[in-house]
């Protein structure tokens, strides 16, 4: 497993931004599969968008397109979560987790809170 561990979260207002920063440490980092997930209270975790480190290709929720944009930065091998548009929907914990290929997210960060105030 590669040790995962989340930055970046906090309180914000609707309408506002905030970036959320994943730094992983392993030196195979361009191997794995990133992914953010996120559970809200009394709600199930939920996935929000990955990034195949490998191939370049992303995924993302429904409901955060076009305002969640999931990036990278091999030399510091952090993966970014940038947020726009919050609403209080997105109140959740952040969660950075990963996995190699054909496998299962096996590995997960402490989490970080984000908060959107209306």
């Amino acid at each position: 497993q590669v040790q995962l561990a989340e930055s970046g979260g906090g309180l914000v207002q609707a309408g506002g931004s905030l970036r959320l920063a994943c730094a992983a440490s392993t030196r195979t980092f361009s191997r794995y599969v990133m992914g953010w997930f996120r559970q809200a209270p009394g709600k199930e975790r939920e996935f929000v968008a990955s990034l195949n480190l490998s191939a370049g290709t992303t995924n993302y929720a429904d409901s955060v397109k076009g305002r969640f944009t999931i990036s990278r930065d091999n030399d510091k091998n952090t993966v970014y979560l940038q947020m726009n548009s919050l609403t209080p929907e997105d109140t959740a914990v952040y969660y950075c987790a990963a996995r190699i290929r054909s496998g299962s997210f096996n590995s997960w960060g402490q989490g970080t809170q984000v908060t959107v105030s209306s």
